[in-house]
């Protein structure tokens, strides 16, 4: 049996009225806000990756990594609230990375810039939550399995 996709998981743990928010603030659809929606989480796991790799910042994603993957993590982020009240290392790399990645679905998609910015902020505090609940499921493995689903 398949794992869900990074995709998937953040639709499912962004739900119905946080995806109707997205769709109000890109003058769309649920439909539209879905394909964004994946569109975005695409982008933001390549930023992610790509910062992984460059030596400026691979240090950061490693922690990140580490600190999200350790078996009791800090208790901050998103949890019970649903946002970002401290999140941790990997909040701020998400954060980051955020504009980077919604000025490449603003390209793609024709959309306003700064409608596709706010929506990858409500994404983001999601994103977080779901790579958080993937590493504290792994044994071993790094980045690249918490974001495809490999190592179990």
């Amino acid at each position: 049996m398949s794992e869900p996709s990074l995709q998937d998981e953040v639709l499912d743990e962004l739900g119905e009225e946080r995806l109707l928010e997205i769709a109000d603030l890109l003058g769309t659809d649920a439909d539209g806000a879905q394909r964004i929606v994946g569109s975005s989480v695409a982008e933001l796991s390549g930023e992610l990756r790509s910062a992984a790799a460059e030596p400026v910042s691979a240090d950061e994603v490693r922690a990140a990594v580490a600190e999200v993957s350790a078996p009791e993590p800090p208790l901050h982020g998103v949890a019970a609230l649903g946002g970002l009240v401290g999140g941790g290392l990997m909040a701020g790399v998400l954060a980051r990375l955020a504009r980077p990645a919604a000025d490449a679905v603003a390209r793609r998609t024709g959309l306003p810039a700064p409608a596709v910015t706010r929506a990858i902020e409500v994404l983001v505090p999601v994103v977080l939550a779901v790579i958080s609940r993937r590493a504290a499921g792994r044994k071993g493995g790094g980045l690249g399995d918490i974001l495809s689903g490999g190592k179990r």
